[in-house]
């Protein structure tokens, strides 16, 4: 093991629609960013790699200038490996593998979902949580057996709930087809019932999404959005709660982009509370695509396993956390 904190680590985020770049060096440096803004055709991969090649130059000089450094002083470059999608994914692999070469560094891939847990722990102070992780490809409901070990708990059987919701969004027609603008809607409506899909440890959203849209025919937006919002919720911590009487743990945490939704983080502290666990989430800054939770990830990474091969490393579009042993072992 490295147990090198002195090093310096630049962070490269872009398997989606943020470029991300940050530095960490005992603590974090810098965590610039750029997200690309949809229409209402939603993330079209090649639009989103442009995007991160047009401004790559700019946040890339932003978190440097802001860490107080330059390229040369880089030590380490860690960069986002998968999951994602192609093309941005790709773009970033590629320039964190430009700038190794260029600059002689070395360089190791993240786990995506990985360095939202880990960063999730950093900023919380929580030790060994259970977590839930809920972003825009992903849900799942997961438990660190060994360092980097996880073994998943639960897990949505098709769409991811931040995915459910800005589908949603777009097909309702709304300027600003995210879940934060749900979010906002949401706190204007009342319960409509809605279809509840857990199947064991499991969630399967897609009818409730077939529901929520068949609804906006007979119900006022504010109150399907409300619905679909504390259906999917309630679904969630049904399952976080299951898994956490089996793993017995001590703490929850969640994590990822739509951990940032206030009503989640009500309902899962209320959830840790009546089991008499921690609950902890994140700064917003953390639990969107960011850079800095890359490179503090890939420093992590670096101390047990080392540096990566350069010529080996690839963009993983499909890179589950359960498998980040095949990948680093």
């Amino acid at each position: 093991m490295h147990r090198n904190r002195d090093l310096n680590v630049l962070g490269i985020e872009s398997t989606a629609h943020t470029l991300g770049i940050g530095v960490f060096s005992k603590n974090i440096k810098s965590n610039e960013l750029d997200m690309f803004k949809p229409s209402q055709r939603g993330f079209i991969p090649r639009e989103l790699a442009d995007h991160h090649a047009n401004i790559f130059a700019d946040v890339l000089d932003r978190a440097l200038n802001k860490a107080n450094i330059t390229l040369k002083d880089v030590d380490l470059i860690a960069v986002s490996q998968g999951p994602g999608i192609g093309a941005p994914l790709s773009f970033g692999v590629s320039m964190a593998k430009f700038l190794a070469k260029l600059y002689k560094k070395e360089i190791v891939g993240v786990n995506h979902p990985l360095a939202h847990i880990k960063i999730g722990e950093y900023d919380t102070g929580l030790k060994h949580p259970l977590v839930v992780y809920v972003s825009g490809g992903n849900t799942q409901i997961l438990y660190e057996t060994k360092p980097f070990i996880y073994k998943i708990m639960g897990e949505t059987l098709d769409m991811g709930i931040g995915n459910l919701f800005d589908s949603f969004a777009r097909k309702a027609g709304l300027e600003k087809p995210h879940g934060s603008e749900l979010e906002k809607i949401a706190k204007k409506g009342k319960y409509i019932e809605l279809p509840y899909y857990v199947k064991g440890m499991n969630i399967s959203y897609s009818g409730l999404y077939t529901a929520a849209i068949k609804a906006l025919k007979a119900h006022p937006l504010e109150d399907v959005v409300y619905s679909l919002m504390e259906t999917a919720f309630a679904m969630t911590v049904e399952v976080a709660e299951r898994a956490l009487h089996v793993v017995k743990a001590k703490a929850v945490l969640v994590c990822g982009g739509v951990a940032q939704n206030k009503r989640l983080q009500q309902m899962l502290k209320e959830m840790a509370e009546e089991n008499g666990i921690e609950f902890g989430v994140a700064r917003d800054e953390f639990n969107r695509d960011n850079g800095a939770m890359i490179a503090y990830t890939g420093l992590l990474q670096y101390d047990i396993f080392g540096p990566m091969d350069i010529n080996t490393l690839i963009p993983l579009p499909n890179y589950r956390i359960d498998k980040i042993k095949d990948v680093l072992m």
